[in-house]
């Protein structure tokens, strides 16, 4: 008698089968993408900006099921919010494709050319990674980023969004593939997984021979489990503890607003600042000025016990610091502060508690400023700049595919550059090694 059939197991093993199915058609479509010429990839990146444009009615209907969904569900406003496709956000994603094909092309670059002793030449070309997965929550908008990095790099893409977003990433995906065919190029160099079985992602994370690289684009629990669940190298940053620095040589105004800002510009970003540390020397005359700044923008502070007897005198309410403040990603109106005694206690505190993503300080020493750039162990590191700095659009990449914190094989945000790698190129004129 044969064994009884499990209709989970059945449902499972068919997801899987779609995404392996998704898998080798965009290892076939790769191969042919980091062929692509210029011109060609950049001519889809405009019809999919003519397309976004002409089927923008199609696109808002598709996200209004989403909304609705999304509030049968329970969605909360914040979620609906990034779910919700306005015509600002839809006139963004316009703008993003043309600006993506604004700019230079990566692939095929070669560099460092150099004749050997024997007489041959070696330099290095930039190549595409291949087949990158990206897994990402909730914002339609980035189906449309990813898509055009992926393509402008030469790679191939399998994009699996939020269920959340089924609606809208399927017509995105629609435009995408027509703007690709429409150039000459392989529909399969952009494909959404149609499914919102969590099986997918599983899937996704164990196809090594189909899929080169996978970025995780969503809060830390979605990370943490790529992270943990990958078979394929993943580009990746957990957490943004980010600080700011302001020492005894510090211009105290630069200081005042370099802090705010990268406080309060805005809360809910992996580059503002959650901890700054001030240095004895300028904490007596800094804090009471930084807590009334910060107290006009409702920000809640939590301090040691230097900080607390500094602050205690002009009357500003601060709570006790503790080790877990240190750790903390408030992604909110709250900051950690510390008095630290010299640069070393400072540095040796980011270097940890911190995350290695953005650390900033405030100083007129260039010498100290130049220490700082060198010890402290992050992706970015500043010198009298706003931790929010830490963007590819301001770093003139164009755009961004996510930020590393990882040391391989990309760091910091993740550009054009960021999706392509390095191959040895050598030219001879019949040479034969010795």
């Amino acid at each position: 008698m044969n064994a009884a059939v499990n209709p989970t197991e059945s449902v499972a093993d068919d997801v899987i089968a779609q995404v392996e199915a998704l898998g080798r058609a965009a290892r076939v479509a790769s191969r042919r993408m980091a062929e692509a010429e210029p011109g060609a990839k950049n001519a889809a990146l405009h019809a999919i900006a003519e397309g976004i444009a002409a089927r923008r009615a199609e696109l808002a209907e598709a996200n209004s099921r989403d909304l609705e969904a999304g509030r049968e569900r329970g969605l909360d406003a914040a979620m609906l919010d990034r779910l919700a496709l306005t015509d600002a956000r839809i006139d963004t994603m316009i703008e993003g494709c043309r600006q993506v094909a604004g700019l230079p092309d990566p692939v095929g670059t070669i560099s460092d050319m150099a004749y050997q002793p024997s007489g041959i030449q070696v330099g290095q070309m930039r190549v595409p990674l291949g087949v990158i997965g990206i897994i990402y929550e909730s914002r339609p908008n980035v189906t449309i980023d990813a898509a055009a990095l992926c393509l402008k790099s030469g790679n191939a893409a399998i994009l699996r969004g939020g269920s959340e977003a089924l609606h809208s990433n399927q017509a995105l995906a629609a435009i995408i593939q027509a703007g690709l065919e429409q150039a000459g190029l392989p529909r399969e160099a952009v494909q959404v997984v149609p499914t919102t079985d969590r099986a997918a992602v599983g899937a996704l994370l164990r196809m090594p021979q189909y899929v080169d690289v996978i970025v995780p684009r969503g809060g830390k629990g979605l990370i943490e489990r790529v992270s943990n669940e990958s078979q394929i190298p993943v580009i990746k940053h957990l957490d943004g503890v980010c600080h700011v620095y302001v020492d005894g040589g510090a211009d105290l105004d630069k200081a005042l607003a370099v802090a705010v800002n990268a406080k309060t510009q805005r809360y809910g970003t992996c580059n503002t600042m959650e901890t700054l540390l001030v240095h004895a020397d300028q904490a007596e005359v800094f804090l009471p000025r930084l807590a009334a700044a910060l107290g006009e923008h409702q920000v809640s502070l939590r301090g040691c016990a230097r900080t607390r007897a500094i602050l205690a005198g002009s009357g500003t309410d601060i709570a006790e610091a503790t080790e877990d403040d240190w750790v903390a990603e408030y992604l909110g109106p709250i900051l950690a502060i510390r008095v630290v005694d010299d640069l070393d206690m400072a540095m040796d505190h980011i270097n940890t508690y911190g995350s290695h993503h953005t650390d900033s300080i405030v100083t007129e020493d260039y010498t100290r400023a130049r220490r700082f750039l060198r010890a402290v162990d992050s992706s970015s590191v500043m010198v009298n700049a706003s931790t929010r700095f830490a963007d590819g659009f301001e770093y003139g990449l164009g755009a961004e595919i996510g930020i590393s914190t990882d040391k391989l094989h990309a760091r910091g945000p993740v550009g054009l550059n960021g999706l392509t790698t390095l191959k040895y190129v050598v030219f001879g004129d019949g040479h034969v090694r010795g």
